[in-house]
């Protein structure tokens, strides 16, 4: 579309301090990339995901100029191209990924506008996710590590670091903004929240996903919130404004939220025809276009009309050499899409303490047997206790853990002990819990957050599954372990909010393993595998099972893990094979006392020991799975699935299931009894399919 025209800008030399040279040249870039995709690419068909950063990439690159801390980072959006390419990310791949090419942000795993850009020397671009808003809450978990890094572990080289989140103004009406918020302010992090306002959400006015369409307005009187908004097509503004905002945030180590005001001259992606816009408003973004008020600003004041010349044939020619660069890259070949799931051996560019330098201290599998045997909670509490005697990463942090203890009492005492920048509470909101987790781990601590409760971790389910895919998505670029801590289940009652199971939700997660302790051994055991480890980790505890008598154990010892996917037999036998986990085992034990039975604590369910009971049924050649979780799609389904594939032939007796029925759980204990299977139930089971 041609340019309205405009009315020259007149004002005061442009600001010596800023490179206007690498700023003009870096426009020209952004502007390059977005014409050849649109007038070639996507016509051609090698890049199906566009998204046109014209009229936001003047502000984002000189906000990227200003990231000079080897230890800042920031997470954008999909249109945030702009700002990578002021950190320094090749066009090459820039221009590969679009096309899903081998190499770039993703291997082709990704779309092309999902970036990351691990920089081990400078300022890095933190994995974004393609979910609206999902940036923030991990940019607050990156803000809260450097201050960590620098206030409680002393490491100056972090003194200065800040963490830069980009959204656009539909963004501050999701779950995200508003945790991030909250964390950044009540915890008076570096953190600039830098607001692309160009008016619309795809189709929708910025008014409908804000009082009066101004964000910076409505939060005016947020406190411990420095707010400062202007125009990002006004080169003197922009340029002021983001120095600003990143000097307070820098050396202030307190929160900014910035908004600047710009144009998004083409639609929301390349499909987007924009019939909503009326005609005069498609002209009075034009006349906005902050290329040509660079030029007007900067010419002849900085470079000469022939410099601005020079620049703009100097990106187009890098821009043509990226793309003939980028369609000499292949495909990825097919068969490594499996890979970088999980830890491989290979470590991330970033992220984990493994990468940041942590050893593992010796560990066992041969546990202690003397002592008194003590509950899971003190199980718990203990490993928690000795891991972060020793290790100074680990952090724990979630709702009531700090002075109450939680609401199970696992982690009575740490505050006390470690302090509260190592172990505290956090505001309401699950999916700031599991947020600040996954870049507090980017940023290469241990954090244990916890979710209260297993039905509470619906809010999270956005940053659980990104987490999770980490890894695989930055094609081992990046990745963020972790160990969530979830209790849940029935104890003496149930009820829809506090006693859901349903852990085969996390193993339908990509990326996360997950574990079910039935006893206090196994709990010390797997915990303290899955925070010496580099892949993030559910940790399921059983709320019947935290103080069950059965569950009690001697403590197993300071060295004492156990590795995932590897069954225990709690019992030996010819006849049958009993397979479950978490509180299920003790009632499955009871109610095979007396028949010749073997009896399999699977402990973890990501992944799964299916040798152990592959070669289990076919010697006893009869299967039963018991589990809490309902039936349908339960994790029992998969096993009885694999049993019948691979064991079929060896079967005497059909596999069989015994669970709950598709119901939450009941409240009244004795609707509970009925529906949770009991040992009476599991005993009538086992005696059916040995009559078979």
């Amino acid at each position: 579309m041609a340019q309205a025209a405009f009315k020259p800008i007149i004002r005061n030399a442009p600001d010596a301090s800023v490179d206007w040279r690498r700023i003009t040249y870096l426009v020209h870039l952004s502007r390059a990339l977005d014409e050849m995709e649109e007038t070639r690419l996507v016509p051609e068909k090698k890049v199906l995901y566009q998204f046109s950063a014209r009229g936001h990439d003047m502000a984002q690159i000189m906000l990227g100029s200003l990231l000079t801390n080897r230890h800042d980072a920031t997470c954008g959006y999909y249109r945030s191209r702009p700002l990578l390419l002021s950190l320094g990310v090749d066009p090459a791949d820039a221009l590969g990924s679009a096309m899903g090419r081998a190499g770039g942000y993703s291997d082709g795993r990704d779309i092309g506008v999902v970036f990351n850009y691990p920089n081990l020397e400078g300022a890095s671009a933190l994995p974004m996710c393609g979910g609206v808003g999902t940036q923030y809450t991990p940019t607050a978990g990156w803000a809260q590590a450097v201050k960590y890094y620098a206030d409680v572990l002393g490491k100056a080289d972090y003194a200065e670091s800040i963490a830069v989140v980009l959204g656009g103004d539909g963004s501050v009406a999701s779950n995200g903004f508003w945790s991030a918020l909250t964390i950044a302010t009540t915890q008076s992090l570096p953190m600039l929240f830098y607001i692309e306002d160009n008016g619309y959400g795809i189709s929708v006015p910025s008014t409908v996903q804000t009082p009066g369409g101004n964000i910076a307005a409505n939060l005016s009187g947020w406190k411990n919130l420095t707010v400062l908004e202007g125009d990002g097509t006004d080169p003197a503004a922009a340029a002021r404004l983001t120095g600003a905002a990143v000097e307070h945030v820098r050396h202030k180590r307190a929160p900014v939220l910035l908004r600047l005001t710009v144009p998004r001259l083409q639609g929301h992606s390349f499909q987007d025809t924009q019939a909503y816009k009326s005609e005069e408003t498609v002209r009075s973004e034009w006349a906005r276009d902050p290329l040509p008020r660079l030029k007007d600003y900067i010419v002849p004041a900085v470079l000469s009309e022939s410099d601005w010349d020079g620049a703009n044939d100097d990106a187009r020619q890098a821009a043509e050499a990226a793309r003939v660069a980028a369609e000499a890259r292949p495909v990825a070949v097919p068969e490594t899409v499996t890979r970088h799931v999980f830890f491989e051996g290979d470590a991330q560019v970033m992220g984990g303490q493994l990468r940041h330098g942590y050893m593992a201290p010796e560990m066992t599998q041969t546990a202690e047997t003397t002592g008194q045997r003590i509950n899971m909670v003190t199980a718990i509490r203990r490993t928690l206790d000795h891991e972060l005697s020793i290790n100074e990463r680990v952090v724990l942090f979630g709702e009531d853990i700090g002075p109450k203890g939680g609401v199970h009492a696992v982690t009575l005492g740490l505050q006390e002990k470690f302090g509260r920048e190592r172990v505290f509470d956090t505001s309401l909101s699950e999916e700031g819990i599991v947020g600040r987790a996954v870049g507090m781990a980017l940023a290469g601590l241990m954090p244990v957050p916890e979710i209260q409760f297993r039905k509470y971790a619906e809010p999270a389910t956005e940053q659980i599954n990104d987490c999770g895919t980490i890894r695989w998505r930055t094609n081992n670029r990046f990745a963020a372990p972790m160990v969530l801590r979830m209790p849940g289940g029935y104890f003496k009652c149930g009820d829809p909010w506090h006693s859901q199971t349903n852990e085969v939700a996390f193993v339908h997660q990509p990326g996360w393993k997950v574990a079910v302790p039935s006893n206090a051994a196994d709990a010390v055991g797997l915990l303290r595998t899955s925070l010496r480890g580099n892949d993030p980790v559910i940790f399921f505890e059983h709320r019947a099972m935290l103080d069950h008598a059965w569950a009690r154990r001697p403590y197993p010892g300071d060295a004492y893990a156990l590795p995932f996917g590897k069954a225990e037999f709690t019992r030996r036998g010819d006849r049958i094979t009993l397979v479950t986990w978490g509180a299920m085992v003790h009632r499955c034990e009871e109610a095979a006392d007396g028949l010749s039975a073997d009896v399999i604590d699977l402990r973890t369910l990501m992944p799964w020991d299916k040798e152990a009971v592959l070669s289990s049924v076919r010697r006893t050649r009869r299967c039963l799975i018991v589990h809490e979780d309902l039936g349908t799609a339960g994790f029992g389904a998969e096993i009885s699935a694999v049993v019948a594939d691979e064991a079929f032939m060896d079967l005497d007796a059909p596999v069989s299931r015994l669970t709950m029925p598709d119901i939450p759980s009941p409240h009244n204990p004795v609707l509970l009894d009925w529906a949770v299977p009991s040992v009476g139930q599991i005993r009538a089971k086992l005696e059916a399919l040995l009559e078979f």
